[in-house]
């Protein structure tokens, strides 16, 4: 496997390793935790009592769809995730709501073309691609949002120089040891950034506008932590 490329089994092996801890430390491993995620409620273009699809990619163990469906009681779910062990998880923390939530077990960025959706959100996940396969992945998107549809990507993204770069690892460092958290959980979050292959923001941004998205905007960044959207126009 060349530089720069990534291998799906790759990401499906550390994260199912790590599938029951995961959510453990997750506002220690990003800590801008409250306004990254509430940024992505912030953005959803629906009231409380709509009716609406959502696809949530790379759902891992669900804490995403978690959050949205308790502020969007009538939304409908599909999680898409390579992580049999991760979807496990998710399973269990929607096992009392029915057909509400549908779990598939896959490669989204090499499965068949999704379900029409209203929206679509991410998070923490398709940083993991490399950039050709981000830029594939935005047009598989854009084609399976229903007219006015919205892509909500909550992700990393890299510096847009080496220099940046480095200050927002160095940075992040500092934060996540200054949260006290677990060596165990230290050494298991640097193996899981491994398999990142980031993109800049500037970059990501271009790519929705190329893949049809309208609208496309950053609306949250804390260095290297960032909530940027797209839309799907009525005439699409």
């Amino acid at each position: 496997m060349k530089k720069g490329q990534l291998s799906g089994k790759n990401v499906k092996e550390v994260f199912d390793r790590f599938a029951t801890i995961y959510d453990q430390t997750r506002q220690q491993l990003v800590p801008c935790f409250d306004d990254f995620y509430e940024t992505v409620l912030t953005l959803i273009p629906h009231q409380v009592s709509d009716e609406f699809s959502v696809l949530d990619l790379g759902a891992g163990t669900g804490l995403l769809s978690a959050l949205v469906a308790d502020s969007f009681p009538k939304a409908r779910f599909q999680l898409y995730d390579i992580s049999e062990k991760m979807m496990g998880q998710a399973q269990k923390l929607f096992s009392h709501q029915g057909a509400r939530f549908q779990f598939i077990i896959g490669d989204y960025c090499e499965d068949k073309p999704f379900d029409q959706v209203d929206m679509v959100i991410s998070a923490l996940s398709i940083h993991h691609l490399p950039d050709p396969a981000k830029q594939a992945l935005f047009q598989k998107i854009f084609a399976a949002l229903l007219p006015g549809g919205f892509f909500i990507n909550a992700d990393q993204v890299q510096g847009s120089t080496l220099a940046i770069e480095e200050k927002y690892q160095n940075l992040w460092f500092r934060q996540v040891r200054s949260s006290r958290i677990d060596e165990a959980d230290f050494v298991a979050a640097l193996e899981r950034k491994k398999e990142d292959r980031t993109a800049t923001l500037e970059n990501q941004l271009r790519w929705l506008k190329e893949a049809g998205f309208v609208d496309v905007n950053c609306w949250y960044k804390n260095f290297s932590f960032a909530v940027y959207s797209g839309q799907k126009e009525l005439s699409g």
